[in-house]
Protein backbone atom coordinates (compact mmCIF):
# COMPACT_ATOMS: atom_id res chain seq x y z
CA UNK A 1 0.00 0.00 0.00
CA UNK A 2 1.74 3.37 -1.12
CA UNK A 3 0.19 6.63 0.66
CA UNK A 4 0.68 9.73 -1.46
CA UNK A 5 -0.26 12.89 0.44
CA UNK A 6 -1.15 16.06 -0.91
CA UNK A 7 -1.60 18.66 1.54
CA UNK A 8 -4.57 20.50 0.54
CA UNK A 9 -7.40 22.49 2.32
CA UNK A 10 -11.07 22.10 1.52
CA UNK A 11 -12.84 23.73 -0.41
CA UNK A 12 -14.15 23.51 0.48
CA UNK A 13 -13.25 23.40 -1.36
CA UNK A 14 -13.89 21.56 -0.71
CA UNK A 15 -12.32 22.24 0.06
CA UNK A 16 -13.89 20.01 -2.81
CA UNK A 17 -11.51 22.56 -3.44
CA UNK A 18 -13.67 24.48 -5.93
CA UNK A 19 -17.22 22.37 -5.89
CA UNK A 20 -17.43 19.92 -8.27
CA UNK A 21 -20.19 19.05 -11.20
CA UNK A 22 -23.02 19.80 -9.15
CA UNK A 23 -23.60 17.05 -6.63
CA UNK A 24 -24.02 16.07 -3.22
CA UNK A 25 -24.70 12.79 -1.59
CA UNK A 26 -26.71 12.18 1.71
CA UNK A 27 -25.71 13.41 4.95
CA UNK A 28 -23.55 10.84 6.45
CA UNK A 29 -25.58 8.37 8.70
CA UNK A 30 -24.60 5.27 10.79
CA UNK A 31 -24.62 2.70 7.92
CA UNK A 32 -26.26 -0.40 7.86
CA UNK A 33 -23.50 -3.31 8.35
CA UNK A 34 -23.16 -5.73 5.61
CA UNK A 35 -23.61 -9.59 5.29
CA UNK A 36 -20.17 -10.25 6.80
CA UNK A 37 -18.47 -10.99 4.02
CA UNK A 38 -15.47 -8.33 4.58
CA UNK A 39 -16.54 -6.68 0.87
CA UNK A 40 -15.92 -9.22 -1.75
CA UNK A 41 -12.64 -11.12 -3.25
CA UNK A 42 -9.64 -10.69 -0.82
CA UNK A 43 -7.14 -11.39 -4.00
CA UNK A 44 -8.32 -8.17 -5.44
CA UNK A 45 -5.87 -5.18 -4.62
CA UNK A 46 -8.24 -2.38 -5.16
CA UNK A 47 -11.05 -4.44 -4.41
CA UNK A 48 -13.65 -3.50 -1.66
CA UNK A 49 -11.78 -5.37 1.28
CA UNK A 50 -8.44 -3.64 0.19
CA UNK A 51 -10.16 -0.64 0.14
CA UNK A 52 -11.63 -1.20 3.79
CA UNK A 53 -8.41 -2.05 5.35
CA UNK A 54 -6.26 0.89 3.79
CA UNK A 55 -8.92 3.47 5.55
CA UNK A 56 -8.54 1.15 8.68
CA UNK A 57 -4.82 1.26 8.90
CA UNK A 58 -4.90 5.36 7.51
CA UNK A 59 -7.79 6.55 9.87
CA UNK A 60 -5.93 4.89 12.81
CA UNK A 61 -2.90 6.28 11.63
CA UNK A 62 -3.20 9.63 10.21
CA UNK A 63 -6.82 11.01 11.35
CA UNK A 64 -6.27 14.12 13.68
CA UNK A 65 -8.46 12.86 16.56
CA UNK A 66 -8.01 9.12 15.61
CA UNK A 67 -8.42 7.78 19.41
CA UNK A 68 -11.89 9.07 19.21
CA UNK A 69 -12.94 6.71 15.61
CA UNK A 70 -16.08 4.04 16.75
CA UNK A 71 -14.33 0.86 17.31
CA UNK A 72 -16.43 -1.96 14.34
CA UNK A 73 -15.72 -4.93 13.09
CA UNK A 74 -14.28 -4.26 9.40
CA UNK A 75 -15.57 -7.51 8.59
CA UNK A 76 -19.00 -6.58 8.43
CA UNK A 77 -18.72 -3.68 5.92
CA UNK A 78 -19.30 -4.57 2.39
CA UNK A 79 -18.73 -0.84 1.00
CA UNK A 80 -15.39 1.03 2.23
CA UNK A 81 -17.18 4.22 2.36
CA UNK A 82 -19.90 2.43 4.90
CA UNK A 83 -17.18 1.33 7.02
CA UNK A 84 -15.58 5.14 6.92
CA UNK A 85 -18.79 5.98 7.89
CA UNK A 86 -18.74 4.30 11.03
CA UNK A 87 -16.00 4.77 12.00
CA UNK A 88 -15.95 8.90 12.05
CA UNK A 89 -19.73 8.77 14.05
CA UNK A 90 -18.15 9.57 17.33
CA UNK A 91 -16.82 12.78 15.66
CA UNK A 92 -19.50 13.82 12.84
CA UNK A 93 -22.15 13.89 15.22
CA UNK A 94 -21.11 15.12 18.47
CA UNK A 95 -21.88 18.75 17.49
CA UNK A 96 -18.35 20.46 17.43
CA UNK A 97 -18.14 20.91 14.00
CA UNK A 98 -14.59 19.84 13.83
CA UNK A 99 -15.74 17.36 10.53
CA UNK A 100 -19.07 17.12 10.13
CA UNK A 101 -18.34 15.14 7.21
CA UNK A 102 -15.10 16.08 5.73
CA UNK A 103 -13.27 12.95 5.69
CA UNK A 104 -14.22 10.88 2.36
CA UNK A 105 -13.41 8.57 -0.39
CA UNK A 106 -13.39 9.56 -3.94
CA UNK A 107 -11.19 8.85 -6.89
CA UNK A 108 -7.93 10.21 -8.01
CA UNK A 109 -9.21 11.51 -11.38
CA UNK A 110 -12.04 13.48 -9.90
CA UNK A 111 -9.81 14.47 -6.53
CA UNK A 112 -7.46 16.20 -9.21
CA UNK A 113 -9.32 17.43 -11.51
CA UNK A 114 -11.28 19.63 -8.21
CA UNK A 115 -7.80 21.10 -7.01
CA UNK A 116 -6.46 21.58 -9.75
CA UNK A 117 -8.44 23.18 -12.12
CA UNK A 118 -11.64 22.95 -10.68
CA UNK A 119 -13.15 20.98 -13.85
CA UNK A 120 -16.93 19.76 -13.87
CA UNK A 121 -19.48 19.09 -16.26
CA UNK A 122 -22.65 21.55 -16.01
CA UNK A 123 -23.84 25.13 -16.39
CA UNK A 124 -21.01 26.77 -14.58
CA UNK A 125 -23.54 28.31 -12.01
CA UNK A 126 -24.05 29.08 -7.81
CA UNK A 127 -27.26 29.80 -6.31
CA UNK A 128 -29.38 31.10 -3.21
CA UNK A 129 -32.46 31.25 -2.02
CA UNK A 130 -34.28 34.24 -0.68
CA UNK A 131 -37.25 34.68 0.95
CA UNK A 132 -38.34 31.52 -0.91
CA UNK A 133 -37.16 32.68 -4.49
CA UNK A 134 -34.34 31.26 -6.09
CA UNK A 135 -31.58 33.46 -7.13
CA UNK A 136 -28.38 32.96 -9.63
CA UNK A 137 -25.92 33.87 -6.97
CA UNK A 138 -22.72 33.18 -9.52
CA UNK A 139 -22.04 32.50 -13.06
CA UNK A 140 -18.40 31.23 -14.01
CA UNK A 141 -16.81 33.70 -16.84
CA UNK A 142 -16.50 31.53 -20.54
CA UNK A 143 -18.86 28.77 -18.70
CA UNK A 144 -22.09 27.92 -20.56
CA UNK A 145 -24.38 29.63 -18.60
CA UNK A 146 -22.01 32.83 -18.30
CA UNK A 147 -21.74 32.74 -21.87
CA UNK A 148 -25.74 32.54 -22.59
CA UNK A 149 -26.62 35.12 -20.37
CA UNK A 150 -26.72 34.49 -17.21
CA UNK A 151 -25.82 36.88 -14.09
CA UNK A 152 -25.61 36.93 -10.28
CA UNK A 153 -28.65 39.02 -9.53
CA UNK A 154 -31.10 36.79 -11.63
CA UNK A 155 -34.15 35.53 -10.25
CA UNK A 156 -35.91 32.05 -11.44
CA UNK A 157 -38.85 32.36 -12.80
CA UNK A 158 -39.42 28.71 -14.69
CA UNK A 159 -37.07 25.83 -16.45
CA UNK A 160 -37.92 23.92 -19.37
CA UNK A 161 -35.45 21.08 -20.72
CA UNK A 162 -34.74 19.48 -23.29
CA UNK A 163 -38.45 17.02 -24.80
CA UNK A 164 -40.73 19.31 -22.41
CA UNK A 165 -43.22 21.24 -23.89
CA UNK A 166 -44.27 23.44 -20.70
CA UNK A 167 -42.14 25.38 -18.17
CA UNK A 168 -42.32 24.29 -14.80
CA UNK A 169 -42.41 27.57 -12.71
CA UNK A 170 -40.84 28.01 -9.43
CA UNK A 171 -43.66 28.39 -7.69
CA UNK A 172 -44.94 24.57 -8.97
CA UNK A 173 -41.79 22.90 -7.99
CA UNK A 174 -42.20 24.65 -4.36
CA UNK A 175 -45.88 23.03 -4.64
CA UNK A 176 -44.98 19.95 -5.24
CA UNK A 177 -42.10 19.76 -2.92
CA UNK A 178 -39.64 19.27 -5.45
CA UNK A 179 -35.95 18.56 -4.92
CA UNK A 180 -32.72 19.79 -5.98
CA UNK A 181 -30.73 20.01 -7.69
CA UNK A 182 -32.41 18.05 -10.30
CA UNK A 183 -35.51 19.70 -10.17
CA UNK A 184 -33.98 22.91 -11.85
CA UNK A 185 -30.73 21.16 -13.16
CA UNK A 186 -31.72 18.40 -14.58
CA UNK A 187 -29.56 15.19 -14.05
CA UNK A 188 -25.57 15.20 -12.85
CA UNK A 189 -23.17 15.33 -15.57
CA UNK A 190 -25.49 15.44 -18.65
CA UNK A 191 -25.24 16.96 -21.60
CA UNK A 192 -28.67 19.06 -21.61
CA UNK A 193 -30.64 21.73 -22.82
CA UNK A 194 -32.32 23.96 -20.68
CA UNK A 195 -34.10 27.19 -20.79
CA UNK A 196 -34.10 29.06 -17.74
CA UNK A 197 -36.89 31.88 -17.76
CA UNK A 198 -35.59 34.47 -15.44
CA UNK A 199 -36.33 38.07 -14.21
CA UNK A 200 -33.73 41.02 -13.01
CA UNK A 201 -35.14 44.51 -12.26
CA UNK A 202 -38.32 43.74 -13.74
CA UNK A 203 -37.43 42.70 -17.06
CA UNK A 204 -38.19 38.83 -18.19
CA UNK A 205 -35.74 36.91 -20.34
CA UNK A 206 -35.57 33.32 -21.85
CA UNK A 207 -31.80 31.98 -21.46
CA UNK A 208 -30.99 28.86 -23.06
CA UNK A 209 -27.69 26.74 -22.09
CA UNK A 210 -26.01 23.38 -22.91
CA UNK A 211 -23.98 21.99 -20.26
CA UNK A 212 -21.09 21.39 -21.00
CA UNK A 213 -17.10 20.81 -19.19
CA UNK A 214 -16.65 23.73 -17.62
CA UNK A 215 -14.05 25.52 -15.25
CA UNK A 216 -14.65 27.44 -11.84
CA UNK A 217 -12.70 30.63 -12.55
CA UNK A 218 -10.65 31.60 -9.71
CA UNK A 219 -11.74 35.31 -9.64
CA UNK A 220 -15.13 37.00 -10.39
CA UNK A 221 -14.45 39.47 -13.03
CA UNK A 222 -11.69 41.11 -12.71
CA UNK A 223 -10.23 43.00 -10.09
CA UNK A 224 -10.95 46.75 -9.70
CA UNK A 225 -9.57 49.77 -7.94
CA UNK A 226 -12.49 51.93 -6.62
CA UNK A 227 -11.92 55.87 -6.46
CA UNK A 228 -12.73 57.44 -3.85
CA UNK A 229 -13.23 61.56 -2.81
CA UNK A 230 -10.70 60.68 -0.36
CA UNK A 231 -8.12 58.22 1.42
CA UNK A 232 -7.28 56.82 -2.08
CA UNK A 233 -8.35 53.99 -3.96
CA UNK A 234 -10.04 51.33 -2.69
CA UNK A 235 -9.11 47.53 -4.27
CA UNK A 236 -11.77 45.02 -4.82
CA UNK A 237 -11.57 41.02 -5.44
CA UNK A 238 -13.70 38.08 -5.59
CA UNK A 239 -11.60 35.07 -4.72
CA UNK A 240 -13.88 31.80 -5.24
CA UNK A 241 -11.29 29.19 -5.04
CA UNK A 242 -7.70 28.46 -3.84
CA UNK A 243 -7.09 25.83 -6.55
CA UNK A 244 -3.27 25.98 -8.83
CA UNK A 245 -5.18 27.81 -11.81
CA UNK A 246 -5.94 30.66 -9.31
CA UNK A 247 -1.61 31.39 -9.08
CA UNK A 248 -1.15 33.65 -11.98
CA UNK A 249 -4.84 35.66 -11.30
CA UNK A 250 -3.79 36.35 -7.64
CA UNK A 251 -0.57 37.60 -8.65
CA UNK A 252 -1.85 39.60 -11.55
CA UNK A 253 -4.34 41.30 -9.29
CA UNK A 254 -1.85 42.28 -6.60
CA UNK A 255 0.76 44.26 -9.81
CA UNK A 256 -2.88 45.56 -10.59
CA UNK A 257 -3.31 47.00 -6.86
CA UNK A 258 0.48 48.03 -6.32
CA UNK A 259 1.00 50.00 -9.28
CA UNK A 260 -2.49 51.68 -8.36
CA UNK A 261 -1.01 52.77 -4.70
CA UNK A 262 -3.96 50.69 -3.04
CA UNK A 263 -3.86 50.46 0.98
CA UNK A 264 -7.13 49.97 1.23
CA UNK A 265 -8.46 46.46 0.05
CA UNK A 266 -11.72 44.38 0.14
CA UNK A 267 -11.37 40.58 -0.77
CA UNK A 268 -14.70 38.88 -1.34
CA UNK A 269 -14.32 34.95 -0.40
CA UNK A 270 -18.36 34.49 0.56
CA UNK A 271 -18.77 31.59 -1.70
CA UNK A 272 -14.38 30.34 -0.92
CA UNK A 273 -14.35 27.19 0.80
CA UNK A 274 -10.94 26.46 0.27
CA UNK A 275 -8.58 24.35 -1.74
CA UNK A 276 -4.56 24.18 -1.95
CA UNK A 277 -2.28 25.23 1.08
CA UNK A 278 0.63 26.50 -1.58
CA UNK A 279 -2.18 28.92 -3.55
CA UNK A 280 -3.01 30.19 -0.12
CA UNK A 281 0.55 30.18 1.03
CA UNK A 282 1.04 32.51 -2.16
CA UNK A 283 -1.93 34.60 -1.44
CA UNK A 284 -0.36 35.13 2.21
CA UNK A 285 2.78 36.53 0.95
CA UNK A 286 1.28 38.33 -1.71
CA UNK A 287 -0.49 40.78 0.66
CA UNK A 288 1.94 40.43 4.01
CA UNK A 289 5.62 39.39 2.58
CA UNK A 290 7.18 42.73 3.06
CA UNK A 291 4.93 43.80 6.47
CA UNK A 292 6.14 40.25 7.91
CA UNK A 293 8.69 39.48 6.31
CA UNK A 294 10.82 36.24 7.86
CA UNK A 295 8.01 35.70 10.28
CA UNK A 296 5.66 33.03 10.78
CA UNK A 297 3.25 32.82 8.75
CA UNK A 298 1.24 29.01 9.59
CA UNK A 299 2.09 26.26 11.10
CA UNK A 300 0.57 22.41 9.87
CA UNK A 301 0.32 20.48 13.09
CA UNK A 302 -0.72 16.71 13.11
CA UNK A 303 -1.71 14.36 15.63
CA UNK A 304 0.59 13.33 18.14
CA UNK A 305 1.72 10.00 16.24
CA UNK A 306 2.95 12.37 13.43
CA UNK A 307 4.48 15.28 15.14
CA UNK A 308 7.60 14.44 12.86
CA UNK A 309 5.54 15.06 9.82
CA UNK A 310 4.89 19.05 11.62
CA UNK A 311 5.27 22.00 9.19
CA UNK A 312 5.76 25.18 8.67
CA UNK A 313 5.74 28.18 6.81
CA UNK A 314 7.70 31.75 6.92
CA UNK A 315 6.32 34.75 4.57
CA UNK A 316 8.35 35.61 2.11
CA UNK A 317 8.28 39.09 -0.24
CA UNK A 318 7.58 37.60 -3.89
CA UNK A 319 8.03 40.01 -6.67
CA UNK A 320 4.20 41.10 -6.96
CA UNK A 321 3.99 41.56 -3.19
CA UNK A 322 2.07 45.19 -2.41
CA UNK A 323 1.18 45.95 1.37
CA UNK A 324 -2.17 46.89 1.60
CA UNK A 325 -2.65 48.77 5.18
CA UNK A 326 -6.11 47.66 5.99
CA UNK A 327 -8.26 44.36 4.32
CA UNK A 328 -12.32 44.03 5.00
CA UNK A 329 -12.90 39.95 4.07
CA UNK A 330 -16.24 40.01 2.83
CA UNK A 331 -17.48 36.12 4.25
CA UNK A 332 -20.65 33.66 5.12
CA UNK A 333 -20.54 30.21 6.22
CA UNK A 334 -19.49 29.25 3.02
CA UNK A 335 -16.12 30.46 3.33
CA UNK A 336 -14.38 27.73 5.26
CA UNK A 337 -10.43 26.34 5.45
CA UNK A 338 -7.87 28.24 3.55
CA UNK A 339 -10.06 31.47 3.37
CA UNK A 340 -10.25 31.39 7.25
CA UNK A 341 -6.03 30.38 7.05
CA UNK A 342 -5.77 33.48 5.01
CA UNK A 343 -7.86 35.65 7.13
CA UNK A 344 -6.25 33.94 10.25
CA UNK A 345 -1.87 34.53 9.00
CA UNK A 346 -2.47 38.14 7.66
CA UNK A 347 -4.56 39.02 11.37
CA UNK A 348 -1.56 39.93 13.39
CA UNK A 349 0.26 42.08 10.67
CA UNK A 350 -2.69 43.90 8.55
CA UNK A 351 -5.55 45.56 10.52
CA UNK A 352 -8.52 43.51 9.27
CA UNK A 353 -12.49 43.45 9.69
CA UNK A 354 -14.81 40.10 8.97
CA UNK A 355 -18.14 41.48 7.11
CA UNK A 356 -20.81 39.35 6.41
CA UNK A 357 -21.73 36.37 8.52
CA UNK A 358 -19.78 34.11 10.55
CA UNK A 359 -17.24 31.50 8.57
CA UNK A 360 -17.58 27.64 8.42
CA UNK A 361 -15.15 26.86 11.02
CA UNK A 362 -13.14 24.38 9.32
CA UNK A 363 -9.60 24.62 11.23
CA UNK A 364 -8.55 21.74 9.40
CA UNK A 365 -7.14 20.31 6.69
CA UNK A 366 -6.70 17.02 4.76
CA UNK A 367 -4.18 15.02 3.43
CA UNK A 368 -4.71 12.56 -0.10
CA UNK A 369 -3.76 9.04 0.61
CA UNK A 370 -3.49 6.61 -2.65
CA UNK A 371 -4.37 3.05 -2.56
CA UNK A 372 -1.82 2.04 -4.87
CA UNK A 373 -1.99 4.86 -6.79
CA UNK A 374 -0.19 2.84 -9.80
CA UNK A 375 -2.82 0.55 -10.14
CA UNK A 376 -6.04 1.79 -8.66
CA UNK A 377 -7.85 4.92 -8.07
CA UNK A 378 -9.44 4.99 -4.89
CA UNK A 379 -8.54 8.09 -2.49
CA UNK A 380 -9.17 8.87 0.72
CA UNK A 381 -9.33 12.57 1.95
CA UNK A 382 -8.98 12.55 5.56
CA UNK A 383 -8.87 15.32 8.32
CA UNK A 384 -4.78 14.78 9.04
CA UNK A 385 -4.22 18.12 10.57
CA UNK A 386 -5.04 21.32 12.27
CA UNK A 387 -3.98 24.45 10.59
CA UNK A 388 -2.75 27.40 13.36
CA UNK A 389 -1.30 31.11 12.47
CA UNK A 390 2.08 32.17 13.07
CA UNK A 391 1.10 32.83 16.87
CA UNK A 392 -0.32 29.31 16.87
CA UNK A 393 -4.03 30.57 17.19
CA UNK A 394 -6.42 28.02 15.64
CA UNK A 395 -9.47 25.79 17.26
CA UNK A 396 -12.07 28.30 15.12
CA UNK A 397 -14.42 25.11 14.80
CA UNK A 398 -17.51 27.80 15.08
CA UNK A 399 -15.99 30.07 13.02
CA UNK A 400 -13.50 33.01 13.15
CA UNK A 401 -16.18 35.46 14.78
CA UNK A 402 -16.58 33.09 17.64
CA UNK A 403 -13.35 33.77 18.84
CA UNK A 404 -13.80 37.08 19.36
CA UNK A 405 -10.52 37.85 18.01
CA UNK A 406 -11.72 39.76 15.01
CA UNK A 407 -13.83 43.05 14.10
CA UNK A 408 -16.81 41.60 12.59
CA UNK A 409 -19.87 43.64 10.79
CA UNK A 410 -23.25 41.92 9.90
CA UNK A 411 -24.38 42.00 6.80
CA UNK A 412 -25.76 40.01 4.45
CA UNK A 413 -25.56 38.50 1.10
CA UNK A 414 -27.36 40.11 -1.30
CA UNK A 415 -27.42 37.66 -4.20
CA UNK A 416 -30.32 40.20 -5.60
CA UNK A 417 -27.11 42.57 -7.13
CA UNK A 418 -23.88 42.07 -8.50
CA UNK A 419 -20.28 41.79 -6.78
CA UNK A 420 -19.16 44.57 -6.21
CA UNK A 421 -22.41 46.38 -6.48
CA UNK A 422 -22.10 50.15 -4.46
CA UNK A 423 -25.28 48.78 -2.93
CA UNK A 424 -24.67 44.95 -2.48
CA UNK A 425 -25.19 45.00 1.50
CA UNK A 426 -21.77 43.24 2.37
CA UNK A 427 -19.86 45.30 -0.25
CA UNK A 428 -21.54 48.22 0.93
CA UNK A 429 -20.69 47.50 4.93
CA UNK A 430 -16.80 46.66 4.30
CA UNK A 431 -16.77 50.02 1.47
CA UNK A 432 -17.57 51.55 4.89
CA UNK A 433 -15.71 50.16 7.12
CA UNK A 434 -12.25 51.27 5.50
CA UNK A 435 -14.06 55.14 4.41
CA UNK A 436 -14.46 55.37 8.43
CA UNK A 437 -18.59 55.94 8.17
CA UNK A 438 -19.54 52.47 9.42
CA UNK A 439 -20.24 52.30 13.45
CA UNK A 440 -17.20 51.15 15.41
CA UNK A 441 -17.86 47.38 16.53
CA UNK A 442 -17.64 47.14 20.38
CA UNK A 443 -15.82 45.06 22.65
CA UNK A 444 -16.52 41.92 21.27
CA UNK A 445 -17.92 40.81 24.92
CA UNK A 446 -21.09 43.11 24.16
CA UNK A 447 -21.60 42.47 20.88
CA UNK A 448 -24.21 39.97 19.99
CA UNK A 449 -22.91 38.01 16.96
CA UNK A 450 -25.97 36.35 15.40
CA UNK A 451 -23.84 33.01 14.10
CA UNK A 452 -26.34 31.23 11.29
CA UNK A 453 -27.18 27.62 11.34
CA UNK A 454 -24.45 26.04 9.82
CA UNK A 455 -24.52 24.72 6.42
CA UNK A 456 -24.61 20.95 6.18
CA UNK A 457 -22.32 18.45 4.88
CA UNK A 458 -23.57 16.21 2.44
CA UNK A 459 -22.24 13.97 -0.58
CA UNK A 460 -21.47 14.61 -3.90
CA UNK A 461 -24.86 12.79 -4.79
CA UNK A 462 -27.13 14.73 -2.43
CA UNK A 463 -30.56 16.01 -3.12
CA UNK A 464 -32.26 18.58 -0.51
CA UNK A 465 -35.68 20.23 -0.37
CA UNK A 466 -36.30 23.09 -2.90
CA UNK A 467 -36.47 26.23 -0.56
CA UNK A 468 -32.69 25.32 0.98
CA UNK A 469 -29.80 26.39 0.05
CA UNK A 470 -27.31 24.23 -1.56
CA UNK A 471 -25.22 22.05 1.22
CA UNK A 472 -21.76 21.91 1.43
CA UNK A 473 -19.59 19.69 -0.58
CA UNK A 474 -17.78 16.75 1.49
CA UNK A 475 -14.38 18.56 0.72
CA UNK A 476 -16.30 21.66 2.36
CA UNK A 477 -16.58 23.38 -0.90
CA UNK A 478 -19.97 25.51 -2.03
CA UNK A 479 -21.57 23.48 -4.58
CA UNK A 480 -21.20 24.53 -8.67
CA UNK A 481 -23.85 23.41 -11.02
Amino acid sequence: MSKQLIIALSFSVLVTACGGGGGGGTTPQQPTAGGGSGGGSTTDPCGNTAQIRFVKEVSESYYYWYDELAQVNENDYDDASDYLAAIMQPIWTDGSGRDPGFSYLTTIEEDEARFTSGTFYGYGVRYRIINNNFYFADSYEEGPAHTAGIRRGQRLLAVKRDGESDFETWDEMVARNAELPDAVFGARGELQTTVFRVEYEGVTSEITVTTAETSTTPLAGDALVIPRDSGGPVGYINFRTFIDAADGPLRAAATTFGEAGVTDLIIDLRYNGGGLVRVAETFLNLLAGETANGELSYIVNLNDKHQDQNSTANFAQLPETFSPLRIAFITTSGSASASELLINGVDPHIELAIVGSETSGKAVGQYAFDLDSDNCQTRLRLIAFEIQNGEGQGGYFTGLVSTGRFTFFAAADDATRPFGDADEDSFAAAMAWLSGTQPKAGAMDDVKVEVPEPLRVAGFDATWPVNQDAPLNPDGSVRSF
